[in-house]
């Protein structure tokens, strides 16, 4: 398997998956549904997750087509900028989402219509409607038979052009990313302090639930989660513009996939967290009380996949040694 199947496996995901959360949200909200919302809202995050390993897939696939006869430099940077596009969009309606899965936890009504489910909507649309654009551009890179002559290699429809006028251009959008070392050690800056956010609150949620600070009752530290949240964004942030910086090194760099695949494993382990009865049986615990088994094996693998996040992350050199490696 190259780059190039691993991305046509991969980005079939956040097409479709984001497509069925937006009509399962839609259909809850006709029906006053709240297993279906919440079922909706906990399929975005995860077609987040995914969309960023289908994009950064994308460059190796790129790497592998480039050459092959009947491709065009065009299409694909067309592609690439709506995927850019879409991406943004997607890790937004996932950010809301994780926003109204938080309000709506220890409920099982319908929570009342707010401002972040107002936004899940109004972007999920929009999202839909950007990556259906990507998987048409995809196609026409590759398979022309699915236009109609000169429109599989124009932008040809109204929506398309007026799309592709808020579509980045992937190469003046690195250069802009690589174009100062301050800017890249201020992302870089960012990047650290999102991690002292993140690991700050989980890495405290995980200990008190092996037994560490058990003076301290579960509650007040699971209210600190929000904070990690907001470190979780701040790096995705900083870690989606320095790959498009310096995608090349990235995509070809063993640690960086490595990272990626642990990050997609905490994905996976929060989901079982939240939705196994794990976090229910630790939400009342008090001083001195122990977490059950369940819980402690969740928060060690947590603090072990983090802890292998970090490590990796060293292995993948600063910019100083690599900027060599984009030009």
């Amino acid at each position: 398997m190259n780059y190039a199947h691993l991305h046509l496996l991969l980005n079939h995901f956040p097409i479709i998956g984001t497509a069925v959360g937006l009509g399962l949200f839609l259909i809850s909200l006709v029906g006053k549904n709240g297993d279906l919302r919440r079922a909706s809202l906990i399929i975005f995050p995860a077609m987040a997750l995914l969309a960023i390993l289908a994009f950064f897939s994308g460059v190796g696939a790129q790497g592998a087509i480039r050459k092959s006869p009947g491709v065009s430099e065009d299409l694909i940077e067309r592609h690439q900028g709506a995927a850019m596009l879409a991406l943004l969009f997607m890790e937004i309606t996932g950010a809301f989402s994780v926003v109204g899965l938080w309000k709506s936890q220890g409920t099982s009504r319908p929570a009342r219509w707010n401002w972040s489910l107002s936004a899940v909507l109004l972007f999920s649309i929009v999202t839909v409607c950007l990556m259906a654009r990507v998987g048409t551009t995809g196609g026409d890179i590759r398979h022309p038979e699915i236009g109609t002559g000169q429109e599989a290699k124009t932008e040809g429809s109204l929506i398309s052009k007026m799309a592709s006028k808020f579509e980045p251009s992937p190469a003046k959008f690195a250069e802009l990313m690589t174009a100062s070392k301050w800017w890249w050690a201020f992302m870089m800056d960012l990047h650290f302090v999102g991690l002292v956010l993140l690991i700050g609150t989980v890495g405290f949620l995980d200990l008190r639930m092996l037994g560490f600070a058990k003076q301290i009752p579960f509650r007040p530290v699971h209210q600190l989660v929000p904070w990690g949240m907001a470190g979780f964004g701040v790096n995705l942030v900083t870690g989606v513009l320095a790959f498009t910086g310096m995608d090349q090194y990235y995509t070809y760099n063993w640690a960086f996939w490595l990272k990626m695949l642990a990050i997609m494993l905490l994905g996976l382990n929060v989901a079982a967290f939240y939705f196994t009865g794990a976090f229910e049986s630790v939400e009342g615990l008090g001083p001195g009380e122990d977490a059950p088994p369940l819980a402690k094996f969740i928060a060690g693998t947590s603090l072990f996949l983090w802890f292998t996040v970090i490590t990796l992350g060293r292995y993948i050199q600063s910019y100083s040694d690599t900027i060599s490696v984009h030009k």
